[in-house]
């Protein structure tokens, strides 16, 4: 019998090694609450409950400290953006409207994304420089602003100031041979409700030490971001940069902001 086991034994180790190997656990223990937990939809709102609203257009700097997760190097924002848009969970819209209405293509996007340039490169077989057609791959960390789309309100039935995120889309900076910022655009536009609930499956990184993890879903609702107010709805559809300049631009977009805040105690006191 023991001469048996010798012999299946190395048999028993070989079979061992021929199954796939488990890779360890970066953590102590599995974590699916976040993504099998479903986000809860919007209250309705009806028409006749809406007593006051505004449209209100701002931008988020991710250099910003309080902003900083939105560069966060394994996960920035615009990549779980992407990723999604790639994989058909989510949809693109076009920069050249921002009332969700024209899609964009892939082949449109994937242009925007990975742009292609001629370089030189010598040839040795020919003994000369020829010119190579090669794609730059998009690198996540161009994009340093968001502009968010919002809806503010009062809500009677709740006698309450609410807003609502209507749309978000990653900027990126179009530059010169000599590095300046010639002007910036949107990259594509997404519709923020139907992307809560991918957002709500991703962690927003944290920094320190947290008790209960925070979805990036929950960043936006909380509101726990910076960003400064560029343009509120107005009967010209212009921005404030393009009505005022210097430090009257500034004090009229914190000023924009004091507006949104106070609508609240105006119709309390009313």
């Amino acid at each position: 019998m023991k001469y048996w086991l010798l012999l299946l034994w190395p048999l028993a180790t070989l079979q061992a090694y021929a199954q796939p190997e488990q890779m360890p656990l970066d953590d102590i223990t599995s974590r699916r609450l976040q993504a099998e937990e479903r986000q809860l939809p919007y209250p309705p709102v009806r028409e006749a409950d809406i007593l006051w609203e505004q449209r209100v257009w701002r931008t988020i700097d991710t250099r910003e400290k309080i902003n900083l997760p939105f560069r966060y190097p394994e996960a920035p924002l615009v990549s779980i953006l992407l990723e999604a848009i790639e994989a058909g969970e989510l949809r693109a819209f076009s920069p050249a409207s921002e009332s969700f209405a024209v899609l964009m293509e892939a082949e449109e996007l994937q242009q925007l994304l990975y742009r292609e340039d001629t370089i030189p490169v010598y040839d040795f077989d020919l003994g000369r420089e020829v010119y190579q057609v090669v794609q730059d791959d998009f690198d996540p960390a161009s994009v340093v602003r968001y502009r968010l789309k919002e809806q503010w309100y009062f809500d009677s039935r709740s006698s309450s100031l609410q807003v609502r995120i209507l749309g978000i889309a990653p900027i990126v900076e179009d530059r010169d041979e000599q590095g300046h910022v010639r002007f910036e655009q949107p990259l594509f536009w997404v519709y923020f409700p139907e992307a809560r609930q991918i957002l709500h499956r991703m962690p927003m990184p944290q920094d320190g030490t947290y008790h209960s993890p925070m979805s990036w879903a929950d960043l936006f609702e909380m509101r726990k971001f910076a960003s400064h107010v560029i343009k509120v709805s107005n009967i010209q559809d212009a921005r404030l940069e393009a009505l005022y300049t210097g430090r009257e631009l500034l004090l009229k977009a914190e000023q924009a902001e004091e507006n949104l805040f106070n609508r609240e105690i105006g119709h309390w006191q009313h």
